[in-house]
C-alpha cells in the first residue's frame, strides 16, 4: 500500500511539474504589491506596501518579503504567504534599492536623499552603520563572497566600493552619467554597472582581493530609436554568467550581451519604460517590469524571446521571485 501512494504522489508530480514560485512586483505609483504565480502567470493578489514601493527582495528562506517604502523612509518587511506587514525596518531617509546579505542579514540600503548607505540588522531591526557615499545613491550590488557591497551614485557617477567588515569604501570608479545598478558574475571577477544617461554598461574585472578594473564600455544601438531613449537601468546575469540581461528604459527593449566577448547579440521588444529585472529560480524566465505600460514581461531565458505580458498595479518598479 506504501508503494502504491508513493508511486501515485510522484505520478501526480511529474504530470503537474515542479511547485510555483511566486512573482513579488512593486508598484510605485499604486503603493501596492502584486503577486503572480510563475506557472500560470495569473496575478494571485495585490495588497498595500506603503508609500512609493520601489526596492524589493527576498529573505533566503522565500518567508519574508522586504520592500522600501521610499516615502514612509521604511523597509517594510511582509510574510510571503499570508502578505500580512509583520514589521518595519529603520532605513534611513529615502530608501530606493538594497541589496541582502547571502545569509539574510544584514541589509544594505540606498537612501537617495542622505547620500548615505544605511545597513541594518535584519534581527535585531537595528542600524549598523551608515556609510557616506556620493550624491543620489541608487544601485546596490554585492560581491559572490560578499566582501564587498557596491554602491551607485546617480550624480557623482561612481561606483563605490564598500568593505563589508569594517563598512568603509575601499575603492571609487568613475563610470558615466547616471549609474542605476551594480551586479556582480557569479564567479565575482566581472562586475557590471549601468548607466542611465550614459547609455552604456561598464563592464569591471574584478582582481581576487576585490579590487576592480575598468576595462570596457558597452554602448547599444537600435534601427529607429533614438539614442537618448537607449537607458540601461536594471542589469541581471545568468548563473552560468554567459548571458547578461540589461533593461533599456524607454527603449522598450532588453539587449541580451554576450558575457565572454563583452558585446550585445540580441533585442528583446517588451512592455513600456522597462526597469527592473529578475529571473525564475531555474532561470527558464526572466521577468521585467514595465513601468509606463503597468505589466510584466516574460521573456524565455533559453530562446531569448518574449512570450508573455501580465497586468499588475500601477507603474511597477521592482521584482524578485522567491526562491524553491
Amino acid at each position: 500500500m506504501k508503494k502504491l501512494i508513493l508511486s501515485t504522489a510522484l505520478a501526480t508530480l511529474l504530470a503537474t511539474g515542479a511547485q510555483a514560485n511566486k512573482v513579488f512586483v512593486s508598484n510605485e505609483k499604486g503603493n501596492t504589491v502584486t503577486v503572480i504565480d510563475s506557472e500560470t502567470w495569473e496575478v494571485l493578489e495585490e495588497f498595500p506596501a506603503g508609500n512609493r514601493p520601489r526596492g524589493i527582495t527576498i529573505s533566503p528562506d522565500g518567508s519574508l518579503l522586504y520592500v522600501a517604502a521610499s516615502d514612509d523612509n521604511q523597509v517594510k518587511v511582509f510574510d510571503t504567504e499570508t502578505y500580512e506587514e509583520l514589521y518595519s525596518l529603520p532605513s534611513g531617509p529615502d530608501p530606493e534599492l538594497f541589496v541582502l546579505h547571502p545569509t539574510g542579514n544584514p541589509l544594505y540600503i540606498a537612501n537617495e536623499d542622505d547620500n548615505l548607505v544605511t545597513v541594518t540588522d535584519t534581527e535585531s531591526r537595528t542600524v549598523l552603520a551608515e556609510v557616506p557615499v556620493g550624491v543620489e545613491p541608487e544601485g546596490m550590488g554585492i560581491s559572490p563572497d560578499a566582501k564587498f557591497v557596491v554602491n551607485t551614485s546617480e550624480t557623482t557617477n561612481m561606483a563605490h566600493f564598500i568593505s563589508t567588515e569594517d563598512y568603509k569604501i575601499k575603492h571609487n570608479v568613475l563610470v558615466d552619467q547616471r549609474p542605476r545598478f551594480a551586479q556582480y558574475t557569479k564567479d565575482g571577477t566581472i562586475l557590471f554597472v549601468t548607466s542611465e544617461i550614459g547609455g552604456t554598461v561598464s563592464v569591471m574585472d574584478i582582481a581576487e582581493d576585490g579590487t576592480p578594473e575598468l576595462t570596457t564600455k558597452i554602448d547599444f544601438e537600435v534601427p529607429g530609436v533614438l539614442p537618448e531613449w537607449l537607458q540601461p537601468v536594471g542589469l541581471r546575469v545568468t548563473s552560468d554568467d554567459k548571458w547578461a540581461f540589461v533593461a533599456l528604459g524607454p527603449a522598450n527593449r532588453v539587449a541580451v550581451i554576450d558575457v565572454e566577448a563583452r558585446e550585445v547579440v540580441k533585442y528583446i521588444i517588451v512592455g513600456q519604460r522597462v526597469w527592473q529585472l529578475a529571473f525564475t529560480p531555474d532561470e527558464q524566465y526572466l521577468i521585467t517590469t514595465n513601468g509606463n505600460s503597468n505589466d510584466v514581461t516574460v521573456i524565455d531565458v533559453a530562446e531569448q524571446e518574449a512570450i508573455r505580458s501580465v497586468q499588475v498595479g500601477q507603474q511597477p518598479w521592482g521584482v524578485v521571485v522567491q526562491p524553491d
